[in-house]
């Protein structure tokens, strides 16, 4: 499955954005769908991730009530909601993908990525 995020850009803090992920390939039915960032100077960790079939939600704490991950598998595409939103959010934003097997937060137990996509929120 390819990858591919969108929607990233440039906010002022208490905005909003709404990133996309769009795959194609296999069938992305099959696939969880998670989002990780990357800020400047630090390791990728973990944002959200969505199930393939039940659309299972899990959040990484500083997002919940903030961000919200959903999925249209007729458009194949994920997306993530992030409401306001802190200069600490700033980071590239990358969706990855793995056959599902349960919720992991762990960037390595995904072996399908997106580049990225660029998310500064300015104080």
């Amino acid at each position: 499955v390819q990858l591919q995020a969108s929607g990233g850009g440039l906010v002022q803090t208490g905005g909003y954005l709404r990133l996309s992920c769009a795959a194609s390939g296999r069938t992305f039915s099959s696939y969880d769908i998670g989002w990780f960032r990357q800020a400047p100077g630090k390791e990728r960790e973990f944002v959200a991730t969505i199930t393939q079939s039940s659309g299972r939600t899990y959040y990484e704490d500083s997002v919940k009530g903030r961000f919200t991950i959903s999925r249209d598998n007729a458009k194949n595409t994920v997306y993530l909601q992030m409401n306001s939103l802190k200069p600490e959010d700033t980071a590239v934003y990358f969706c990855a993908a793995r056959p599902t097997f349960g919720i992991t937060t762990k960037p390595d137990d995904y072996g399908y990525w997106g580049q990225g996509t660029l998310v500064t929120v300015s104080s």
